[in-house]
């Protein structure tokens, strides 16, 4: 160990990525987690997952429940 070392990493870790907003969400966080990490509204996410899902034949439930799962 040299004098300069002084038991603090030199880069701060910061957390950039995808994580789900447990305060903000309804379900499981999902909505809110997409909607923090593009900097939109919620709202929008939350009717945008509702309108596929009804497009899509509930297809996008299983993508919903995915990404809970494997987020955080």
């Amino acid at each position: 160990m040299s004098k300069y070392d002084t038991g603090k990493p030199v880069v701060q870790p910061s957390r950039k990525g995808f994580a789900l907003d447990h305060q903000r969400g309804k379900v499981f966080g999902v909505c809110g987690g997409i909607a923090n990490y593009f900097g939109i509204d919620p709202l929008i996410v939350r009717v945008g997952f509702a309108a596929g899902t009804i497009i899509g034949f509930g297809s996008l439930i299983l993508v919903y429940l995915a990404i809970a799962l494997i987020a955080d």
